[in-house]
């Protein structure tokens, strides 16, 4: 199983983190357990961009992960929940590709 967790780009894992966190979240109704899985998805990735690109720039993008999950609050009020959450979802893809992704594609 963890090699074929290894092989999904951690691009997609983070973007898939904030998006599966605020859809478990708004589906199910427990906040807890979007959390939970943004959360999951948040380790699994920092790992991968720790072992693609070293540990500044995997505190960095996660810094960026947590950042962007706490901005799309407020950017939720202004564009809506879901366009919010696929915008800073594309944006720490986009980070994580440009930074950690496209220097090692299967890694």
């Amino acid at each position: 199983m963890a090699k074929v967790a290894a092989k999904v780009p951690p691009a997609v894992v983070a973007a898939g983190g904030l998006v599966g966190g605020y859809g478990v979240a708004r589906w199910t109704r427990k906040r807890q357990l979007g959390g939970a899985v943004l959360a999951v998805a948040g380790a699994a990735a920092a790992q991968q961009w720790r072992q693609r690109a070293g540990g500044k720039a995997a505190g960095a993008l996660t810094a960026a992960y947590v950042a962007a999950f706490a901005g799309s609050h407020p950017l939720a009020k202004k564009m809506g929940a879901w366009p919010s959450v696929f915008t800073v979802a594309g944006a720490v893809a986009l980070a994580s590709w440009a930074v950690a992704d496209r220097r090692h594609p299967s890694a």
